[in-house]
């Protein structure tokens, strides 16, 4: 049915249209812009030329309408997701500070996005990857329950488990690290971690001791790909590591970059491409995306990826 499934929070993102500007002060949005990382991930997979298909919830409303309309008109299949009339579409609103830092402002919780249409797995056919985002756990525990049990059974019906730790201190109010990601990060085949995500899902300072204590704890971890900002990335196997560099882009917003990075480095392994050229294509997402105001708006297909590549 598809290749790569997701389960997670779908939202839409309203952002100051002035940088710097406090959301306590009385100033200028813009926005709806779909967005949710589940939601960025996948929409990227299916532009990538994949099948793809979201597990979530957005309200019968307008901003519902909007994410509806996008991942619809991307190809992203949403059989199962739950389309209420009952509850609103969840709502991030954001600010950008001069020193590229961010403020998010969720409402997530008792809104759309927690709820989703029950996962039939007879109608699930050879799902290669399940992928999911750490800020889609610390929602609530129920949430983070159905995500971690529906994860479990793709995986037992042959699906590798992807996950991005994506940690939202705005939303990591209750439990330790271990408790909200441990079980999850014990039975992942792929991780995509950022440094400082990585020094707290381990409790090491030093990269290599992180990595080292990663592979040993988790005998399924085939790759960690450690995400370093302007300072790119290395992917790292249980043989060696390799460093992807960045593309030099102009940055318009950094929303959704690593979430489009995410979802090219699966395609890259879906295509059987090689470590060098999936670090490549991922790279060249993430790039692509920030060209464009909005977590989504990035032009990224199959040809823009291999053009930038090109370069």
């Amino acid at each position: 049915m598809c290749e790569v499934w997701t389960m997670g929070e779908m939202l839409v993102e309203v952002m100051r249209a002035r940088v710097g500007s406090e959301l306590f002060e009385i100033d200028d949005f813009i926005g709806p812009f779909p967005s949710g990382a589940p939601a960025i991930f996948i929409d990227t997979v299916a532009r990538l030329g994949h099948t793809a298909g979201i597990i979530g919830g957005v309200g019968r409303d307008d901003f519902g309408k909007v994410l509806m309309d996008r991942l619809v008109k991307d190809g992203v299949n949403t059989k199962f997701v739950c389309e209420d009339a009952n509850s609103s579409t969840a709502v991030a609103f954001v600010t950008y500070f001069p020193d590229g830092s961010r403020k998010f402002l969720f409402h997530l919780d008792k809104t759309a996005a927690v709820l989703h249409k029950d996962i039939k797995m007879e109608e699930i056919d050879k799902p290669k990857f399940f992928h999911i985002m750490g800020c889609s756990l610390m929602i609530n525990e129920k949430f983070r329950d159905s995500i971690t049990e529906t994860a479990f059974e793709f995986q037992r019906n042959g699906a590798k488990i992807s996950f991005d730790p994506n940690v939202r201190p705005e939303l990591l109010k209750d439990g330790a690290i271990d408790q909200v990601l441990g079980d999850i990060l014990r039975k992942t085949s792929v991780l995509m971690p950022g440094l400082e995500e990585l020094r707290m899902i381990t409790g090491e300072t030093s990269i290599e001791a992180g990595i080292e204590k990663i592979f040993h704890e988790n005998e399924k971890m085939d790759l960690i790909a450690l995400k370093k900002g302007s300072k790119g990335s290395t992917l790292y196997t249980r043989h060696g590591k390799l460093d992807c560099p960045v593309y030099e882009v102009k940055q318009v917003d950094p929303t959704g970059a690593g979430d489009c990075f995410d979802a090219a480095l699966l395609c890259g392994i879906i295509e059987n491409k090689s470590l060098a050229v999936c670090g490549a294509m991922a790279s060249a997402a993430g790039a692509l995306n920030v060209m464009e105001l909005g977590p989504m708006e990035g032009h990224i297909n199959r040809e823009s990826l291999k053009e930038l590549m090109d370069q």
